[in-house]
C-alpha cells in the first residue's frame, strides 16, 4: 500500500463518527473498526525497537528525538527516570538539579531503520554542538529482536505494581511502628502520673507528721498524775489470825522439852 493510500485511510478512519448519530448499523461500524485495528496491528509488527543502556546527563526525550529522527522516523520514546535518592544526593552535592534518566527505549517505524541506527551509532560519539553537555558522550544503543512495545508496557506495569506493593508494606510497617510508639508514650504518661501522685501523697504524709511533731513540742510533755493508794487489807490477815500457844501444842502431841 502506498503512502497516499495510507493517508487516505487515516483520514477516513478519523472522520468516522458514532453510528448512533448517523443511523448506520452497529455491526457494520464494528467490522470497520475491527479491520482498522488489524491494520494498525500489522503496522506495529513492522516497527523496531532500540534499547539505550545509558542516557547521557542533560539528555531528555525531546533532545533524543531531535537527534535520532535524523536517521529515521520515530514513533515512541520512553526514558526511565533515575532513582530519586540519587537525584537528592546530586542536588546536595551541588550538581545538576534537573531530571536525569538511567535507560531508554526508542521505537522506529521500520525494523530495518532500527537495525541500521543501532549498527551505525553504537560506540560512536554523540557529537552535535560542541557546547552541548553530551557532545563527548558515546552511544550505547542496541537493537532488540522480537521485542514489542507491548512487552515494555507490561514490564513497566509489573515494576509499578511491585513498587506499589513495596510501598504498601513500608506504609503498614510505619503504621505499626507508630502505633507501638504511641502505646509506649501512653504507658509512660500513665506511669509518670502515678509517680507524681505517689510523690504528692508522700509529701502530704511528711507534712502531716511534721505538723504533729510541732504540735507536741508546742504543748510540752504530757503530765502523768499519781494518786496515793490505800494499802490492801489482805496484807494484815496473817497477823490478825489467833495462834495456839506452845504449851497447848506440847500437851496435845506429848512432846517433851
Amino acid at each position: 500500500m502506498s503512502e497516499e493510500e495510507q493517508e487516505i485511510d487515516k483520514t477516513n478512519f478519523l472522520n468516522e463518527e458514532d453510528p448512533k448519530s448517523n443511523g448506520v448499523k452497529g455491526a457494520k461500524w464494528k467490522n470497520k473498526r475491527k479491520k482498522r485495528l488489524q491494520y494498525e496491528a500489522k503496522k506495529a509488527e513492522k516497527r523496531g525497537i532500540c534499547y539505550l543502556s545509558r542516557i547521557p546527563p542533560h539528555m531528555d526525550p525531546l533532545k533524543l528525538r531531535q537527534i535520532l529522527s535524523q536517521h529515521g522516523e520515530i514513533q515512541r520514546i520512553y526514558l526511565t527516570p533515575e532513582n530519586p535518592a540519587a537525584r537528592v544526593q546530586r542536588k546536595q552535592a551541588g550538581g545538576f538539579r534537573g531530571q536525569e534518566f538511567s535507560e531508554g527505549w526508542v521505537e522506529f517505524t521500520k525494523k530495518s531503520v532500527a537495525k541500521r541506527v543501532a549498527r551505525m551509532l553504537n560506540g560512536e560519539q554523540i557529537g552535535g554542538r560542541k557546547r552541548s553537555a553530551f557532545y563527548y558522550d558515546l552511544w550505547n544503543i542496541k537493537y532488540l529482536s522480537k521485542f514489542k512495545w507491548d512487552d515494555l508496557t507490561e514490564e513497566i506495569a509489573y515494576k509499578n505494581a511491585i513498587r506499589e506493593q513495596k510501598l504498601a508494606l513500608e506504609i503498614s510497617a510505619a503504621k505499626r511502628e507508630r502505633d507501638f510508639y504511641l502505646s509506649k508514650v501512653d504507658q509512660s504518661i500513665a506511669l509518670s502520673s502515678i509517680e507524681e501522685r505517689m510523690k504528692k501523697k508522700q509529701k502530704v504524709q511528711q507534712e502531716s507528721g511534721a505538723n504533729s511533731e510541732i504540735s507536741d513540742t508546742h504543748f510540752g510533755p504530757k503530765l502523768i498524775r499519781q494518786f496515793p493508794q490505800k494499802k490492801p487489807v489482805a496484807t494484815n490477815t496473817e497477823e490478825s489470825k489467833p495462834r495456839l500457844s506452845k504449851d497447848i501444842l506440847a500437851g496435845i502431841f506429848g512432846g517433851t522439852s
